[in-house]
């Protein structure tokens, strides 16, 4: 069939990639087809199936596909990596969706790569379920993420910490533009192709940005506002991405790489469930600091673009910084008006957001606020805040500025199903041991996050504290 590939990455920037095919796989077999993706990719879901083995397994290419490993570099945990680049991933090409957006099809665990320093390239099959997992979730929550096209498992092993079950995503995303493509050209000096990166960035991602004089401090805000955005929707859910490396973080401000991420059950602001994070740099309460800190790094690229006179170009450079903090603090106060039904917009609303957020400590973060919705008095919560007073001296001044329809706002805002943990590891556990139901199941739960439906009550409780207090997530795939 065809795929109507349009590759302008490949075509526009020769010198931000290396030409690699993906590596056979011994025995493919269809795992996952996303079918509702593939209709808004403009693929016939049927038409793919026949040959959809070999395709999301890379051991055939799709009419059109030019596999590329792109190059990037990236900060990971606070130490420059000159050179990470795809190490386990290809590129295959764009296509252009129904509704007239270019995205990125990228195969992850397709083997090998000149940048793949001492890895195998390959890909585990729970990891690899988990992006799948996470990916649809997201999407179903309304926050901008990649997507899984397929799963595909190999027919070999993997060699982790014990021997796996390989598999391949297929990968769907705005593009795999990352704040590290532009470190690994600035690093080398090249301006030249961090410009042209830029140029390609906004023409692809931000396309009615002013031209001429400022475009590029006009690019830098742009790329602010949508990780600010993302990042307060992140807060918002208690999503914690566990990797905010910059080579994780997109310009297109989509969600990427789903590696040890997970969701905070009981709210702690130093929440960390990735096994790599060992000083917390990645805690929930520290994102919108890593946000600041990454859009740095980029600013870092971009200074020679700002103004042809150095000074100034820091000059500017230090006030878009400084002005970061505080276009966070206006999404995250968006997003928790949602969440907490507010009529319009007030000065005090920000403290009133963080009020509640106070008499949320040890509480569930998602049942609280979604038991909120309902509530007609404090006591009606007993029994899941722990902090009843704080609630209750919160309540009037709540009572005050919510909107006559806030249940209906809030229940619209405030999900009752997300990926918890305990349940995320039930499902991977058994696809891992040839069982896919629990998955299945699961995945449907989450493509309806905010409908409340008789017989799924399990789904929105969180697992008993012993299991999050030892729980950890692994940067698997």
């Amino acid at each position: 069939m065809d795929w109507r590939f349009d590759n302008s990455y490949a075509r526009d920037l020769p010198g931000t990639y290396v030409v690699q095919k993906p590596e056979p796989v011994p025995a493919p077999t269809l795992v996952k087809l996303n079918t509702a993706l593939a209709a808004e990719l403009g693929l016939d879901p049927a038409a793919l199936l026949p040959d959809a083995a070999a395709l999301f397994s890379g051991n055939a290419l799709p009419e059109g596909a030019e596999p590329i490993a792109q190059a990037y570099a990236g900060h990971q945990f606070g130490g420059f990596s000159p050179q990470l680049g795809d190490g386990r991933a290809l590129l295959l090409g764009e296509v252009i969706d129904i509704h007239g957006q270019r995205r990125d099809i990228a195969l992850k665990g397709s083997g090998r790569t000149p940048f793949s320093r001492r890895g195998d390239g390959r890909a585990a099959l729970g990891p690899v379920l988990r992006e799948y997992l996470m990916g649809e979730a997201m999407a179903a929550l309304g926050v901008p993420t990649s997507r899984a096209l397929a799963a595909v498992a190999t027919g070999a092993r993997v060699q982790r910490e014990r021997g796996l079950p390989g598999a391949v995503l297929t990968r769907v995303a705005a593009s795999h533009l990352r704040i590290g493509t532009f470190e690994f050209f600035a690093a080398r000096g090249d301006r030249a192709m961090v410009q042209r990166l830029a140029d390609y960035a906004m023409a692809r991602h931000y396309p009615d940005l002013p031209q001429g004089e400022g475009r590029y401090l006009a690019f830098f805000d742009a790329v602010t506002r949508a990780q600010a955005r993302l990042i307060a929707q992140w807060m918002g859910l208690g999503f914690i991405h566990g990797v905010m490396n910059t080579d994780n973080m997109t310009i297109s401000g989509e969600t990427i790489d789903y590696g040890p991420c997970a969701f905070m059950e009981a709210y702690s602001p130093g929440t960390v469930f990735s096994s790599i994070d060992h000083q917390g740099r990645y805690a929930y309460g520290n994102q919108p600091l890593i946000l600041g800190w990454n859009l740095a790094r980029l600013a870092e690229t971009l200074v020679p673009l700002f103004d042809a006179d150095e000074a100034r170009a820091i000059d500017l450079a230090n006030e878009r910084l400084g002005a970061i903090a505080g276009i966070y603090r206006a999404e995250w106060v968006q997003v928790m008006r949602a969440k907490l039904g507010l009529d319009g917009a007030q000065e005090g609303d920000a403290d009133l957001a963080e009020g509640f957020v106070a008499a949320l400590s040890g509480t569930d973060w998602t049942l609280g606020f979604r038991r909120l919705a309902r509530a007609t008095a404090p006591a009606d919560l007993r029994g899941l805040f722990k902090d009843m007073a704080a609630l209750e001296a919160w309540w009037p001044q709540w009572q005050a500025r919510r909107a006559l329809d806030a249940p209906a706002r809030m229940q619209a805002a405030n999900p009752a199903y997300i990926p918890r943990n305990a349940r995320v590891e039930e499902a991977l556990a058994a696809a891992e041991a040839g069982d896919l139901a629990p998955f299945e199941r699961l995945l449907s739960v989450l493509a309806d996050p905010y409908t409340d439906r008789p017989g799924l009550e399990a789904y929105a409780l969180p697992a008993p504290e012993s299991f999050n207090d030892s729980f950890r997530t692994f940067c698997g795939t």
